[in-house]
């Protein structure tokens, strides 16, 4: 059965609520709060500027997603696309949905001249996911991912 690729609309939230949260389980074992992460799905829904939702539907139900956020280059005068939230149904994996979704937003990119790159951040330890990453032409970065999350006195906001 064909696959079609559309943007996410707000009547997608729910959708895009249960895949976000199933991914941080199956990825991460970690259990998000419900609250904090329906707002900010329906927050970037309402708001192009905070980026897009992609979905793939398969006889009329969505059985994936990626999440496309903005990153300003200022050395390079463009737009890095941020692939986030990637999610297929657990029926669907192994069946091409990331490839369209992944084909899909690469033809978007290369028809705004504005955007100068794809990037994503894996787990260093999903040999899989790197191994699909790279089949379709990605390659590691020479960059060392660190942060500070969450913000001093921001741990109860997110249910941490």
């Amino acid at each position: 059965m064909d696959l079609t690729i559309r943007p996410a609309t707000p009547a997608d939230e729910d959708t895009v609520v249960r895949f976000n949260a199933a991914l941080a389980w199956e990825s991460e074992y970690k259990t998000l709060h419900e609250p904090t992460l329906r707002a900010g799905v329906r927050a970037l829904l309402a708001d192009r500027h905070k980026g897009f939702y992609t979905l793939a539907e398969r006889g009329g139900a969505v059985v994936g997603q990626v999440l496309i956020t903005f990153e300003w280059s200022d050395w390079r005068n463009g737009w890095y696309w941020w692939i986030q939230s990637v999610y297929v149904a657990a029926e669907a994996r192994r069946g091409g949905v990331f490839r369209a979704l992944y084909d899909h937003l690469k033809a978007a990119a290369l028809a705004d001249p504005t955007v100068i790159g794809l990037r994503l951040y894996v787990e260093t330890d999903n040999a899989r996911a790197r191994r699909t990453y790279a089949e379709l032409g990605m390659e590691e970065e020479p960059y060392l991912l660190m942060g500070l999350y969450p913000l001093p006195g921001r741990e109860a906001a997110f249910g941490e």
